[in-house]
């Protein structure tokens, strides 16, 4: 479906805007009864119908599985960081005495 409104500019120009939105698909789900319930419940408190509640809820899982991917790249880029402050410390140390020394 295309909805579009014209514009007009300086100088006499139009531009013609378009907004094109897409078409959800149209599935078939199998739940059980439990879920179906839970599914509602969920419809009910966002006040949305059962296919925008699954789409939030597929939604947040896809949020919490990109934050559990960064986490897991920050901890590893600490490790990292940590390997590279233990290798360089013993040179730092030197420069620290030696400064001290002089003083």
């Amino acid at each position: 479906m295309i909805h579009g409104k014209i514009d007009s500019h300086p100088h006499g120009m139009i531009f013609l805007c378009q907004e094109v939105t897409t078409m959800n698909a149209k599935v078939t789900v199998s739940l059980h009864p439990s879920l179906l319930a839970l599914l509602d419940r969920f419809a009910r408190k966002w006040g949305t119908t059962r296919s925008g509640a699954l789409a939030e809820l597929l939604r947040q899982v896809e949020q919490e599985e990109i934050e559990r991917e960064m986490e897991e790249g920050y901890v590893a880029l600490s490790e990292t960081s940590k390997g590279e402050v233990e290798a360089f410390m013993p040179a730092q140390q030197e420069v620290v005495n030696s400064d001290y020394h002089e003083h």
